[in-house]
């Protein structure tokens, strides 16, 4: 996209900003003129993740022929902490196709309120197959319709009520175009002859992603910095640190940062070493000016408690310093391993980088990565193109991609 070019900036909606459903009345009405609409339904979600602990949809955006745009509070239907049940809504548009922006996203907080689509259109998705070089929302319009969105509540609290009035436009200009751009993006598809891929890979979106998604084992790991704590009792305290952080901040839905910072528990580990093998004492903890701030002090009997349940565990019950989170070693270790597979990399991996350049994809859009050390960490006893494919095909490899694939594999 040129520099010089002069781009219209879209400040409010077409037909304007509409009415919040957040009644039920007002929400039959809404599926009704949903139901009466034409052609795909255009979607948006406002999530809240660096303010809560939950991922849920605070905001669902809604356009569609002959309806225009509609703004959704699904906070106002739901019981209590159950998410609402907005079935009959996914019901009245269940035939339409669903478009979304980077659908992965918004799929699992819109099947938790049970909207779950049969057929999406995802023009992030779209835009990769395309070999675009921009694939924000905001790049492709200004792209294809030479408008700029306004990106300055993308990061607001959407948690927040009653929601203010320039959240709202924001809100609707998300989906104001995007019916009109996956048109456009759909027939370059064709044009360039990968409908076919963007049709299996939305289908996978679906598949994958409209259903609640299983937690990660050992989420604490994960923690920002964890990986400087270099002893097993220090881990044990990062660990308790963490769960009685998730209590507390799921309890409250309360983004777990704000509850206790990640710097604050993964220093706390930290004092654990092999020189001071015991956990950290209220002193040392207090001497830590990370964890001066006032909202460190709230819980600090949670916190205490935690750090001693992780002093009094016997050693057979300490966490591993290192775990395997994925069935395939780290290809730097695959020579010293299984010379085979790292041999069998060596050679594949450049030759399925060149064939993804020559389609004009990324190249984890090809084939994952971790399907592809999958496969060269364990092929199949007979490198034939039928083994392969079936190989490939566990790994959740789309035919689409296999038909590229598979030659390269067996060559």
């Amino acid at each position: 996209m040129g520099e010089d070019r002069n781009l219209n900036v879209l400040r409010v909606p077409t037909a304007g900003v509409p009415e919040l459903i957040e009644t039920t009345a007002a929400l039959d009405s809404g599926i009704a003129a949903l139901a009466s609409g034409t052609g795909p339904v255009a979607l948006d979600t406002e999530r809240a993740q660096t303010f809560r602990y939950s991922s849920r949809a605070y905001l669902v955006q809604l356009r569609r022929a002959g309806t225009g745009t509609m703004l959704l509070d699904p906070i106002a239907f739901q019981d209590g902490r159950t998410p609402a049940d907005l079935s009959r809504l996914a019901a009245a548009i269940a035939d339409a196709e669903w478009i979304l922006h980077s659908a992965s996203q918004d799929l699992p907080c819109l099947a938790e309120i049970a909207m779950v689509p049969r057929n999406v259109f995802d023009t992030e998705l779209a835009a990769r197959l395309l070999g675009l070089p921009h694939v924000s929302l905001a790049a492709l319009i200004e792209e294809f319709f030479d408008i700029t969105l306004l990106k300055e509540h993308s990061a607001a609290d959407w948690s927040r009520r009653p929601l203010p009035h320039p959240w709202l436009v924001y809100a609707a200009l998300d989906v104001e175009l995007l019916i009109e751009l996956r048109d456009k993006l759909a027939a370059m598809l064709v044009e360039a002859g990968k409908d076919e891929w963007a049709r299996q890979e939305f289908a996978y979106v679906v598949a994958t992603f409209a259903r609640e998604q299983p937690e990660r084992p050992d989420r604490w790991r994960r923690l920002n910095g964890a990986n400087r704590v270099r002893t097993r009792r220090g881990l044990a305290v990062l660990r308790e640190l963490w769960s009685a952080r998730d209590i507390i901040a799921e309890d409250l839905d309360r983004y777990p940062n704000h509850v206790l910072a990640d710097t604050v528990i993964t220093q706390i580990a930290e004092l654990v070493s092999a020189e001071h093998p015991e956990v950290p004492t209220v002193s040392e903890i207090h001497r830590l000016p990370a964890f001066s701030r006032q909202q460190h002090q709230v819980f600090l009997v949670d916190w205490l408690a935690a750090i001693r349940r992780a002093g009094e565990l016997p050693e057979a019950q300490l966490p591993p310093l290192r775990i395997r989170r994925s069935p395939v070693p780290e290809v730097r270790n695959w020579p010293r391993l299984k010379p085979e597979a790292a041999a069998l990399w060596s050679r594949i991996r450049p030759a399925v980088i060149e064939r993804a350049q020559q389609l004009r994809i990324p190249v984890e859009n090809l084939v994952s990565p971790g399907a592809l050390k999958q496969y060269c960490w364990k092929p199949p006893n007979q490198i034939t193109p039928e083994a392969v494919n079936t190989t490939l095909a566990g790994l959740a490899v789309r035919e689409w991609q296999r038909d590229f694939i598979v030659p390269i594999l067996v060559s």
